[in-house]
């Protein structure tokens, strides 16, 4: 995990990582929003420490991603649920999922499919402009510095675009099939 110092880094991911980025830490939200939602399935699914998920799930609750439901009080046993918060990170596992699949699919095929449960079509995860609706791909999209980070460096505009394609490009070594 990273540091809690960011020096001069003003950066929400950094921050955002923070929270979840530790491997187990979006593993134990797949399982949440799959429904294991009880501590000894989620062990057994997951195939993690007791000790380790007790400090991931504690860290989860801490940050309000998750809260805990008594449902048995001798002993004293929870079920954890995802809370609103946390659940406005299901198009980020859905988009992991999706990534993941491409780039490393299992040899018997998908390992989950996701269905929307209103029509049975399949989801998929998409970036989409709030002003016009278009549904974007890295080279439409384009970061630009925020509020947050004025008077701090950035690339020039110039070195920006067009969009995130430079990502992409001979600096990263990632050929990309999109260049004109």
């Amino acid at each position: 995990m990273l540091g809690s110092d960011y020096g001069g880094q003003v950066c929400a991911s950094a921050r955002a990582l923070e929270v979840v980025g530790q491997r187990w830490t979006l593993l134990i939200l797949r399982d949440l929003f799959l429904g294991f939602v009880r501590f000894d399935d989620l062990v057994d699914s997951l195939g993690v420490t007791r000790s380790v998920l007790a400090r991931r799930l504690s860290h989860l609750e801490e940050h309000r991603l998750i809260s805990r439901e008594l449902y048995q009080e001798h002993p004293e046993r929870y079920e954890y649920r995802i809370t609103a918060k946390g659940a406005e990170l299901l198009d980020v596992l859905a988009r992991l999922l999706e990534w993941g699949e491409t780039y490393y699919p299992h040899p018997d095929g998908p390992t989950r499919l996701l269905q929307h449960t209103g029509c049975g079509g399949a989801v998929r995860s998409l970036l989409t402009c709030t002003s016009c609706g278009d549904h974007l791909g890295p080279a439409d999209v384009t970061a630009l510095p925020g509020p947050a980070r004025a008077g701090m460096s950035h690339p020039p505009t110039s070195e920006q675009g067009p969009g995130l394609r430079h990502l992409h490009g001979p600096r990263t070594g990632v050929e990309t099939t999109d260049e004109p």
